[in-house]
């Protein structure tokens, strides 16, 4: 099924400078692994949308499952190695939702091995011990009991309810999610961004949209946010992000329907979407703005961020070919 809810792009007259999808679709056959090539195919390329482009796309993320139901092998390429990793579940979760396939027995796995690696609190570590040993970040610290984090646990809590998967893993998962959300004071932007992802899928409207609402007082009083582009001085950089590793209005509320979308003017999210517009680079790609510690994650991960610019601008009705 084809995303909806944008207006469809102008036809380019055939003098007209290559449109974002052309040039991206250029740097995604030079530089990307398989699975984006084929999401890139879904979303943007003739057919898009369709039942043969979401197999592909459900094909090719088969590769990186690791048969106990997690993934691994670099789906998340800042965790190298064949272990399951939380991080990579909720990768995979995202892909499975981008294409409508965020149920059946693959997210029934999904469920029986996020149960297996879950904290005594019901909820998910960033990181498993089980990726020691395996290169990893340096940014994500490896311990033997590692404690619950919203940044992982989230984002997956949010998908699932959001796509109606209920299994008994989600009732402590979301119960720490609420408490987490609820509880946050001195917040960062990832922190925040996983907030955001549990608040749109949570089944309970009513308190999401007061968490959210005093969520994004928040991010504004601590201007977690870069709210001018052209005055990134004014915004501080997290503790431990990478210099120039700023979060702008576009990146927390990622479609138009997202709770995140209330926290910002019209104004404030039109110079966002013009600045995630400007960011598209020479080779057609987008920029990775955080920590580069590998060659090749840094070359893995400027596909993905391609395609999820795109599709951001797409979701606000930006032209982009």
């Amino acid at each position: 099924m084809a995303e909806t809810g944008a207006s469809p792009d102008p036809v380019p007259s055939p003098d007209a400078p290559p449109s974002p999808v052309s040039r991206a679709e250029h740097f995604v056959w030079l530089t990307a692994r398989v699975l984006e090539q084929r999401r890139f195919a879904y979303h943007f390329l003739d057919g898009a949308g369709g039942d043969p482009a979401a197999g592909a796309v459900e094909a090719a993320l088969t590769s990186y499952a690791t048969g106990d139901g997690g993934y691994g092998y670099a789906l998340e390429p800042d965790l190298r190695g064949p272990v399951s990793q939380p991080l990579h579940a909720g990768h995979a979760l995202r892909v499975l939702d981008s294409i409508h396939r965020c149920g059946g027995q693959r997210v029934e796995h999904v469920c029986r091995y996020l149960t297996s690696v879950s904290t005594p609190e019901g909820a998910l570590p960033a990181i498993h011990p089980s990726q020691r040993g395996y290169p990893s970040a340096p940014f994500v610290p490896i311990v033997d009991n590692p404690p619950s984090e919203l940044l992982a646990t989230g984002p997956v809590v949010g998908l699932l309810h959001r796509n109606e998967v209920w299994h008994a893993w989600l009732f402590r998962a979301t119960d720490f999610c609420w408490a987490a959300v609820e509880s946050l004071e001195k917040s960062h932007p990832y922190e925040v961004q996983a907030a955001v992802a549990f608040l749109d899928g949570a089944p309970d409207r009513r308190r999401a949209q007061a968490a959210a609402d005093r969520l994004g007082r928040l991010v504004r009083e601590q201007r977690i946010a870069a709210l001018d582009p052209e005055n990134l001085d004014a915004y501080p950089v997290s503790p431990g992000y990478a210099p120039g590793e700023h979060h702008f209005p576009h990146d927390f509320a990622k479609a138009p329907e997202s709770l995140a979308r209330s926290w910002f003017t019209d104004a404030e999210m039109e110079r966002s979407l013009d600045f995630l517009a400007g960011e598209q680079q020479e080779d057609g790609g987008w920029p990775v703005r955080w920590r580069q510690w590998a060659p090749g994650t840094a070359l893995e991960s400027r596909p993905i961020v391609t395609i999820e610019a795109l599709r951001t601008l797409r979701a606000y009705g930006r032209p982009i070919g």
